[in-house]
């Protein structure tokens, strides 16, 4: 991910900082863990969005009621995220805090690790088979060539 502010000027820098901060917040254990769960999984994802969206713009300036029009919630909903008074809303808030205090980093769970190993192991494996089937199909064609000869 190229810089992310955590003080947004513009459009791209909120951008930026929301989509790490949602990011940040979905990779949480404990997120995670309630991600599990298909009966929430839509309401988390919408909240935590939400809130990554408010957090964002409240750190580039922006008032409650403009923060309200452009995420489309009421200044209500907005206000309980940004004051922490949701799930969503702390856990977005902590991930802010993480990225003040040791700069933007955004980890990947180790199962997503392990995805991306196995999908280069995968892709080595792909491209040995690949030349393996060359040098069977040359094989075969210079046996043909010789039993044809006879």
């Amino acid at each position: 991910m190229s810089e992310v502010p955590l003080t947004p000027v513009g459009r791209e820098g909120i951008r930026k900082l929301e989509a790490a901060l949602l990011v940040g917040a979905l990779f949480r254990p404990e997120v995670m863990e309630a991600l599990r769960d298909p009966t929430e999984r839509l309401t988390w994802i919408d909240s935590l969005a939400a809130a990554a969206a408010a957090l964002a713009r409240q750190k580039a300036g922006l008032s409650v009621r403009q923060i309200a029009d452009e995420v489309g919630l009421s200044e209500a909903a907005i206000r309980r995220h940004l004051d922490g008074k949701t799930r969503a809303g702390e856990l977005v808030r902590k991930v802010y805090e993480q990225f003040a205090r040791e700069g933007v980093k955004v980890e990947l769970p180790i199962e997503v690790e392990r995805v991306r190993e196995l999908e280069d192991e995968l892709s080595k494996l792909r491209s040995a088979v690949a030349k393996a089937v060359e040098a069977l199909d040359e094989a075969v064609k210079v046996l043909k060539e010789a039993l044809g000869s006879q």
